[in-house]
C-alpha cells in the first residue's frame, strides 16, 4: 500500500529535496556552506515578503516562539495574546514562562478574532507592549486577518505585531513589511516542504529596538547572536545542515513557481476541499478556514477512531485528529505545501469510502465531483 501524508505538519517532502539531503554532508564554517546560506536567507525574504532579516534557530516552530518572546520582553511587561486554539494557547503559555503579564482575548475555537477585539484588548490594556496572534490555526483550520489587525495595533506606535505563522508562511497571502507586521515565525516542515529541525524568525527594525533593550535571560536562542553571526552568512551555533541543504532546493521550486501562485494553488486546493466536504454532507468547523489545513467536522452518527482507521488501515491516508476538547470530533486534512489537484481527488475519495466503510449515508460520488468541478472553474 503506498502511503499518504495529509497532516498539516510534517507534510510530504518532494523527491527532489529529499535527493539533495542524501548528498555527502558539508562543513557548516566552510566557503560552500556559507554561499548555501546566503541563498537560502535571500529567499527566505522573499517568502516571508520582507527586506529585514530571517534568522535560521535549530529548533521547532516552539523554539521559534519562545525565542521572540525571550527577546523581545522583559519580565513584568504586558503582552496581549489571541486563545482561538492549541497554538494561540500556548503564546499564552510561552509568556507567563517569562514573567510577561499575559492578557488573553478567547474566542471560541474555530472562530476568528476580529480587530475591534484587539482594539478593546488595547484600550483596556494600554500598557501592553506586544500583540501575539496566529496566522493559520492549526488546531482548528481558522485563518486570521492579520493584515487588518496588524493596521489597528499599529496605531499605537510602541506596540509589536508578533504572528505564529508555522502553517501559513508558504500558503497564505503574507507581506511582512507592507502589512507593517514586526515579527513573523515558521517551522520548516510545514509550508516550507522540509523535515522538523527548523525554525525561522523574520524580525522588524522595531522589534531590534525591544530586543536590544530586552532583560530576559537567553542564550542559545539569543536572537542578537544570530543576527551577528548573519552578517557573515553564518550562524551562531552547529546549524542542521542537512535540513538546510534542503531547504535551499525547496525554497528554489517555491521560486521558481512564485509565491503568489504558490499562495493561489493553496487557495485553489482549500476551496476545492471545502466543496466537497458540503457536497459530502459534512461542515467545515472554522467560520474563516485557513488555505493550510481544513478540520472536518466528524458525524456524531460514527465511530470517529473507526474511521481513521479506515483512512490509514484500508487507504493509507494519515490526516491529524483534533487536540484537546477536540478530539475525536473533528479530522485535519492538509493541503499546505507539496500537494496538487490529484493529491485532494485522492483524499477525498478515501474520505467518501471510509464514510461509506461507516455506514455513512450520502450520494457518493459527490465530493469528488465537487472538486473536480471546483479546480475547473478556479484553473490557473
Amino acid at each position: 500500500m503506498k502511503k499518504r501524508l495529509f497532516t498539516p505538519g510534517p507534510t510530504p517532502v518532494p523527491e527532489s529535496v529529499m535527493l539533495r539531503m542524501a548528498e555527502p554532508i558539508i562543513h557548516h564554517r566552510h566557503p560552500e556552506f556559507s554561499e548555501l546560506f546566503t541563498r537560502v536567507c535571500e529567499n527566505l525574504q522573499y517568502v516571508f515578503q520582507t527586506a529585514h532579516e530571517v534568522l535560521t534557530l535549530t529548533s521547532s516552530g516552539t523554539g521559534a516562539m519562545e525565542a521572540v518572546v525571550c527577546n523581545v520582553h522583559s519580565p513584568g511587561e504586558t503582552a496581549v495574546y489571541v486563545n482561538g486554539g492549541k497554538f494561540g494557547e500556548r503564546w499564552g503559555e510561552i509568556l507567563r514562562a517569562y514573567g510577561v503579564n499575559a492578557v488573553e482575548v478567547r474566542v471560541e475555537w474555530g472562530d476568528s478574532v476580529l480587530p475591534g477585539q484587539i482594539q478593546s484588548a488595547l484600550e483596556q490594556h494600554p500598557n501592553a507592549r506586544a500583540v501575539y496572534l496566529t496566522h493559520s490555526e492549526t488546531s482548528t483550520g481558522a485563518a486570521t486577518d492579520v493584515k487588518e489587525i496588524a493596521k489597528v495595533v499599529r496605531e499605537r506606535k510602541d506596540v509589536l505585531t508578533i504572528v505564529d505563522g508555522i502553517t501559513a508562511v508558504g500558503a497564505l497571502e503574507l507581506r511582512m513589511d507592507e502589512w507593517g507586521i514586526d515579527c513573523v515565525v515558521t517551522g520548516s516542515q510545514k509550508g516550507l516542504m522540509i523535515p522538523p529541525g527548523l525554525a525561522f524568525v523574520a524580525v522588524s527594525p522595531r522589534a531590534w529596538e525591544s530586543i536590544n533593550s530586552s532583560r530576559c535571560p537567553r542564550y542559545y536562542f539569543d536572537l542578537r547572536a544570530a543576527r551577528k553571526a548573519l552578517g557573515s552568512n553564518d550562524t551562531p551555533w552547529t546549524p542542521a545542515i542537512s535540513l538546510l541543504t534542503g531547504l535551499d532546493a525547496a525554497l528554489a521550486m517555491i521560486c521558481r513557481e512564485g509565491i503568489e501562485q504558490v499562495w493561489a494553488r493553496h487557495a485553489r486546493l482549500a476551496t476545492a476541499l471545502r466543496s466537497a466536504t458540503k457536497a459530502l454532507g459534512l461542515q467545515i468547523l472554522a467560520k474563516e478556514p485557513s488555505n493550510a489545513l481544513t478540520a472536518i467536522r466528524i458525524p456524531e452518527s460514527i465511530d470517529s477512531k473507526k474511521f481513521s482507521t479506515f483512512l490509514k488501515k484500508t487507504y493509507g491516508i494519515t490526516a491529524a485528529g483534533g487536540q484537546g476538547a477536540l478530539a475525536g470530533k473533528i479530522i485535519r486534512i492538509s493541503h499546505l505545501g507539496y500537494y496538487d489537484e490529484l493529491d485532494m481527488i485522492a483524499v477525498i475519495s478515501a474520505i467518501e469510502m471510509a464514510l461509506t466503510g461507516c455506514g455513512f449515508a450520502f450520494e457518493r460520488g459527490a465530493g469528488i465531483r465537487a472538486a473536480q468541478e471546483s479546480f475547473l472553474r478556479h484553473s490557473p
